[in-house]
């Protein structure tokens, strides 16, 4: 007797996803799956940060400020030996850590909205040589079949594409993308046009000074009489001479000597400079509004309070924490692999420093009042009981 009927079998199946495009008009509709990330807009970020000083500037203490973790396991073994793998591990270059590493990733991240790089293994594939970012301009990404999973393709320079065999070695984070987007967006999204107003009032007061900096002198001079006006050439081109000689004598002082009506006079000493410190200021308060930096920190000496002052700083920690979120991806990845190739099964918690030494004075008022509650909480329980 049979103890168990069989029972035809059902086909179950995962429903697909039902808002993803499967077919197009367009007869080659492959290429549309394509995303490259090194595109005019990119480029266009890249010379915002080298034109306006301050844009690169909040960038810098952004990564700079972002800080550094450390890795806590159960296994104190496994914990020291993980953590020295992310002081030493190689990071490209002449770079060493998982820190530089990680500078580099952010800069990518914030300035281009996308950041890829890679887990280089040894030759014999048991363990993680090295760290390496990878520049934008050579890879594209592209939806998998199922329209959920991401691609990785390696570009060459005729714009050949080459799936990347292992594509569970590269690291990819986007900043804020937009639905159905692979690419993430810039921080600097929205500036260009308020930096080229700022480059332009920049590029206007290097051209005044220019000119009022190197003075430029008309000499007019004005025939009076009729001999004056035969000979009003002749003495046109002495007077000509005469004044070249004398601008051109700059180690001593020379004098200018002419006959009859000559008049000097500067160019453009009757016309005034516009005021640029109320436009800048416009540009930058926009400027500054995007990036989430307090002005103090990039050396704008606006008028502020101690308590704005604290509320800006406060700010910047949530946006800090926000940027730690998008690299705690990244660095599991990392720390995944190295326990896979180790061979460990260990469970692991990543914690990372404290921004500021006011951080730290914070968290320890706050235990100290949380202790103090539960002390005077502990009275009055026992007090109640008897």
């Amino acid at each position: 007797m049979k103890l168990f009927n069989k029972q035809k079998r059902e086909d179950v199946s995962l429903p697909a996803v039902q808002t993803v495009s499967r077919s197009s008009l367009f007869p080659f509709s492959e290429l549309e799956r394509y995303t490259p990330l090194m595109n005019g807009e990119t480029r266009m970020y890249a010379a915002l940060r080298e034109a306006v000083p301050v844009v690169d500037a909040a960038l810098d203490k952004i990564v700079r400020l972002v800080g550094s973790f450390s890795v806590e396991c159960k296994n104190k073994n496994v914990e020291k030996r993980i953590n020295d793998f992310l002081r030493n591990v190689k990071a490209g270059g002449c770079l060493i850590g998982i820190d530089s590493f990680l500078n580099v990733y952010l800069n990518q991240l914030l300035t281009y909205g996308t950041a890829v790089g890679e887990i280089v293994l040894t030759g014999d594939g048991k363990s993680i040589y090295s760290l390496l970012n990878v520049p934008l301009k050579k890879v594209e990404f592209a939806f998998d079949k199922n329209g959920i999973d991401t691609l990785i393709y390696i570009c060459d320079g005729i714009g050949q594409r080459k799936l990347l065999p292992f594509q569970q070695l590269m690291l990819v984070s986007a900043l804020n993308p937009q639905p159905g987007k692979l690419c993430g967006e810039s921080v600097l999204k929205g500036l260009p046009f308020v930096s080229s107003i700022l480059l332009k009032i920049f590029n206007s007061i290097g051209s005044n000074w220019e000119r009022v900096g190197n003075v430029r002198f008309a000499v007019t001079y004005r025939p009076t009489g009729d001999g004056d006006r035969a000979m009003s050439k002749q003495r046109a081109a002495a007077i000509a001479e005469e004044w070249s000689k004398a601008m051109r004598d700059t180690q001593k002082v020379s004098d200018f000597v002419s006959v009859g009506d000559v008049s000097v006079k500067v160019i453009g000493a009757d016309n005034q400079i516009l005021d640029s410190e109320v436009p800048v200021r416009q540009m930058l308060e926009q400027i500054v509004a995007k990036l989430s930096i307090p002005p103090f920190l990039l050396g704008l000496n606006w008028s502020t309070t101690e308590r704005m002052s604290s509320q800006q700083a406060d700010i910047l920690t949530s946006e800090l924490e926000y940027f730690r979120r998008l690299l705690e991806g990244a660095v599991r990845r990392i720390c995944d692999m190295w326990l896979r190739l180790e061979g460990v099964e260990e469970s692991y918690q990543i914690v990372w420093n404290n921004i500021n030494l006011q951080d730290e004075t914070e968290l320890a008022s706050a235990r100290l009042n949380r202790a103090q509650a539960m002390k005077i909480e502990q009275e009055l329980e026992a007090d109640n009981f008897e």
